[in-house]
């Protein structure tokens, strides 16, 4: 699983950054990824990168704000054109179904696949058999929301040399007492699974937020997190500025991340007036408060690795 960042600047796009875009690499977990938000030239961005738009599965929005919306048609019609041919599902506040239908209807857009869109409210948006995906209200001038992504826990490393030290044959039954059924063997003896598998291997958190004031809600979406993504639009002296616009400062993203008790801060959402220059001083704010912070720029990488088998 990795995070990689297509766009990471606020309100508009500069030189040096693209407006906000998000992607979550499921790797060996699926062969996909799914994207938050996806400002203008989002399309433009992902021709740089390694990833490919066929590979899109989901598109998680987290606020109506053009910065985060605009490039949502240009994405959906591209995908089409770079073969993608599997559903396509997104997720967004109320009012995204009539953005996204409004601009298709009026071009007469053509899409080669299936479109689902799923205008959320606090709670559970997604779940299936590896991953399910909650959301809450932050605290902006619209409807904004977080994301946090959970991955199940795994099943625990099964001890097979234990099993084979008492006749357990290799094959199917192997296979049954990982998945924690109960055997019995041709003498009797019966195997209890859960004698010989470890403890299930938590799942990873990674919590992304949209544009937000420090509130509540960004904590509890960011509790435990492996990594919490959070927008740090200002530095810590124009704090002032940042509670009127709806935003959070370096400082104010640092300690959300302090008290959800999360193992990494991402801090992105950066406001034109900061050049590549400044990037120091604002991550060097940022550190005073969480050692763990880091400054995320467009076409860079985070990977987050799987929890290590319990012995």
């Amino acid at each position: 699983m990795e995070l990689y960042f297509f766009g990471t600047g606020a309100g508009t796009p500069t030189k040096a950054r693209n407006v906000t875009s998000i992607a979550l690499r499921l790797l060996e977990e699926r062969g996909v990824f799914w994207m938050f938000d996806c400002g203008e030239g989002t399309q433009h961005q992902v021709l740089h990168s390694p990833l490919k738009l066929g590979r899109l599965e989901k598109l998680f929005v987290t606020h109506l704000h053009g910065d985060h919306l605009y490039g949502i048609p240009g994405l959906l019609t591209s995908r089409s054109y770079k073969g993608g041919e599997s559903g396509l599902d997104v997720y967004g506040p109320p009012g995204i179904r009539e953005a996204i239908e409004t601009i298709l209807k009026v071009s007469e857009a053509q899409l080669s696949y299936e479109l689902a869109i799923h205008e959320i409210a606090e709670g559970v948006v997604f779940e299936d058999q590896q991953f399910i995906v909650e959301t809450l209200k932050l605290e902006h001038r619209i409807d904004s929301y977080g994301y946090r992504v959970t991955e199940k826990p795994r099943p625990g490393r099964l001890q097979v040399e234990k099993l084979l030290a008492l006749g357990v044959k290799p094959g199917p039954i192997l296979g049954k007492i990982k998945h924690g059924e109960n055997v019995t063997l041709d003498d009797g003896t019966v195997i209890h699974a859960r004698d010989f598998v470890s403890a299930d291997i938590p799942g990873r958190i990674v919590t992304v937020l949209g544009d937000t004031r420090p509130c509540e809600n960004a904590v509890r979406l960011g509790e435990n997190a492996d990594v919490l993504v959070h927008e740090a639009t200002f530095a810590g002296d124009l704090g002032d500025l940042a509670r009127k616009y709806f935003h959070s400062t370096v400082g104010q993203a640092a300690t959300a991340a302090l008290e959800a008790k999360a193992k990494a801060l991402i801090m992105t959402h950066i406001s034109t007036r900061y050049q590549p220059e400044d990037e120091e001083r604002l991550l060097a704010e940022a550190k005073k408060i969480f050692a763990e912070s880091h400054i995320a720029r467009d076409f860079w990488s985070f990977p987050i690795p799987n929890v290590k088998y319990a012995e």
